[in-house]
């Protein structure tokens, strides 16, 4: 569930983090295909997100992230079982 802060606030006695000064959580998001990470991210950067790290390539993992408007952190990434390496 996403929550404006003060209304996340109602949640917890806890004092809510500032998630642009400490990571509190790295969110992931699995895709079908390898476009769909990049359809995404751009999407982010549009809405005004930051791009925090290069994209990763392992073969048969692809994985980017961006920093949301918030500082929230995100993985997107779309990973090929068959072709993960064995052991």
């Amino acid at each position: 569930m996403l929550l404006v802060r003060d209304y996340f606030k109602t949640f917890t006695k806890k004092e809510v983090s500032d998630a642009t000064k400490t990571t509190e959580v790295i969110n992931a998001l699995s895709c079908e295909t390898r476009k769909e990470v990049d359809v995404i991210i751009n999407k982010a950067k549009e809405a005004g997100a930051k791009l925090y790290d290069e994209p990763k390539d392992y073969g048969w993992m692809y994985q980017h992230g961006f920093q949301d408007l918030d500082g929230h952190l995100w993985e997107v990434f779309f990973m090929d079982e068959k072709a993960m390496p064995k052991g």
